[in-house]
């Protein structure tokens, strides 16, 4: 019986590409693409103070373009091409038609549709380190920081836990959608820039109020709903292992949420937004390197602990440790990311489920994907403690590599251009960046006439002409 003429192989649908697979890794990628733009851009650009929202949205917005550039020009064949060395593969164009329409190294699509949707990974990794430099970067070195970051530590991390030829990949680490490669590395890459870049002005530091909830709770929400994508484009397959993925992300993340709420409410008095959207991201963080390996009793369970220990080292640890308190990271980027991210590797390790590894991995060696729990019921401890350890050493490689490159490219940056704005650029912010401000409504024209860059008109002229009567329409 012939297929349908709809269904049947041609040139443009090649036999080995399946077209709902390729429909939903694209559709998969957009959401993670939405997570950053507009999600983090609108999250950032209200998250700061009034004076910083352009600056911050805009960080978010430029990162997103660049990394499209670098991802296509060498980042992504560096991240998952031909062996340059066992932690990185050689620089090449991706932006042939005969690379691009030819069948990806891992799914029933083609390369276009892998190339894209690693870039959208790769883009709100940047983004996410970002989120420790808000209200002090100087925008000229984070438009050297974002191409520099990219091409000479996210390309190792990815090649090294996801090429199926890196290291760490053959090695058997588990990390289902990134907790490695982008939440961990952002999160410690966040913090250590923070460290270089140095510290928000004191007034900033001290008092940094949000200037729109409204809107930060809808980024928030963007992010939220965009991790089905993230996680559920993982497999890169519609397969049941997409459809657990999705769900257990939302389970954790819900999970998570409320567990910082009630602890916020049990030690502070109240349920805080601030404290439900921190919440909600070291959820989704934390199952992202586990999401469609762990059952759903894990994943809850994983969300109780994102809920509760990185709100210890936040709200609590984080103001005991002198280290810590020197460092500004805006965001919250190393508690959220950093110990979100290493706390679900380490439980990914202890809750692996053999058969669901089985259908995320699909390889004939799926056997030595085993959580420790699971290794303690069939007998096979040392197999489990052998996977706990393999996630260990990929934390550690991961850290490392995030704190000597950053630092290497920070020092490289600073010989250039200075790495902070100006003292009387962080008092004034977005206008003496940028010329603009974010919320410069009618009634506050006299923003722009004050303002020398502005590149739309000349308000001033503008302002000066008279308003016509009806008697002179």
């Amino acid at each position: 019986m012939e297929l349908p003429s709809n269904l049947q192989p041609n040139e443009a649908s090649p036999e080995w590409m399946n077209r709902a697979d390729n429909a939903w890794q694209l559709t998969a990628a957009t959401l993670v693409g939405m997570q950053s733009i507009p999600g983090l851009v609108i999250l950032y650009g209200s998250m700061v103070k009034k004076k910083w929202a352009v600056n911050s949205a805009f960080m978010a917005l430029y990162a997103f373009a660049a990394v499209i550039i670098c991802w296509v020009g060498w980042g992504y064949r560096m991240s998952f091409g031909e062996k340059l060395v066992f932690f990185l593969g050689k620089p090449g164009v991706a932006l042939d038609a005969d690379l691009l329409l030819g069948q990806a190294f891992l799914g029933m699509f083609p390369t276009a549709t892998m190339v894209f949707f690693q870039l959208v990974f790769a883009a709100i990794t940047v983004i996410l380190i970002g989120g420790a430099l808000l209200g002090r970067m100087n925008f000229g070195a984070w438009m050297l920081f974002v191409p520099l970051w990219l091409t000479f530590s996210y390309t190792i991390g990815a090649y090294s836990v996801w090429c199926p030829d890196g290291w760490l990949a053959k090695l058997g680490v588990i990390d289902f959608a990134g907790g490695y490669v982008i939440h961990l590395s952002s999160g410690v890459a966040g913090f250590t820039a923070a460290y270089w870049v140095g510290p928000r002005a004191s007034g900033d530091r001290d008092s940094f109020p949000p200037n729109n909830m409204i809107l930060m709770l809808g980024g928030a929400g963007l992010l939220w709903m965009g991790w089905s994508g993230f996680n559920g484009g993982a497999p890169a397959v519609a397969s049941l292992d997409a459809s657990l993925a999705v769900l257990n992300t939302h389970v954790c993340a819900a999970t998570s949420l409320m567990t910082w709420l009630i602890l916020d409410t049990i030690f502070f008095g109240k349920p805080r937004v601030f404290g439900a959207i921190q919440g909600m991201i070291t959820g989704l963080v934390c199952i992202t390197p586990a999401a469609g390996v762990v059952q759903g009793w894990a994943a809850m369970l994983m969300g109780v602990f994102s809920g509760s220990i990185p709100w210890y080292t936040m709200m609590v640890l984080h103001n005991k440790l002198k280290f810590l308190t020197q460092v500004d990271d805006t965001m919250s980027i190393f508690h959220s990311h950093a110990i979100a991210g290493s706390l679900g590797g380490i439980l990914t390790g202890f809750f692996a489920m053999p058969k669901l590894c089985r259908l995320f991995y699909m390889v004939p060696d799926w056997e030595k994907y085993i959580g420790l729990a699971y290794a303690l019921q069939e007998d096979r401890t040392s197999k489990g403690l052998r996977q706990m350890g393999i996630q260990l050493v990929g934390i550690l490689f991961i850290v490392c590599l995030n704190i000597v490159m950053t630092s290497f490219i920070c020092l490289l940056i600073r010989t250039l251009v200075p790495l902070r704005l100006a003292e009387d650029e962080l008092q004034i912010g977005d206008d003496a960046v940028h010329g603009e401000e974010g919320y410069a409504l009618w009634g506050d024209g006299e923003i722009f006439e004050n303002s020398k860059n502005n590149s739309v008109f000349d308000m001033e002229e503008f302002v000066s002409v008279p308003s016509k009567s009806l008697d002179d329409v």
